[in-house]
């Protein structure tokens, strides 16, 4: 949608843009979106005829990092809040200061296995 000369998505182009998908169903997550809403003020979605949510490229860039900071390095929502209210905030700071759970997660597997191994050997 063109409104002003800005281009808005809407809330499902959004979700695909994110790739939120419901890994049961293979649906887009549109709810994922709402639910951030609520709780992330910096996210304004604009409404129009229809009430239905429509995105700016700012919302969209905040959406990218909300989803970074929750999925990709595990962060909590109360944490994301603190990093959003931070100004100059850079993914790159963000990068170096938080867990990376994928990292986290495959070393937890790997001392399990050598426990297990030690405790079957042993």
């Amino acid at each position: 949608m063109v409104n002003n000369n800005k281009v808005y998505k809407s809330i499902g182009d959004v979700a695909k843009l994110l790739n939120l998908i419901n890994k049961k169903t293979g649906k887009l997550s549109t709810h994922t979106i709402r639910f951030w809403e609520k709780e992330f003020k910096q996210i304004k979605p604009y409404v129009f005829s229809g009430n239905r949510r429509y995105y700016d490229t700012r919302s969209i860039e905040i959406l990218k990092k909300i989803k970074f900071l929750l999925k990709n390095k595990g962060m909590t929502i109360k944490g994301v809040k603190k990093q959003l209210e931070t100004k100059n905030s850079k993914l790159d700071e963000i990068d170096n200061k938080t867990i990376n759970t994928e990292k986290l997660k495959n070393k937890i597997n790997k001392i399990s296995n050598i426990l297990k191994k030690i405790k079957y050997d042993g």
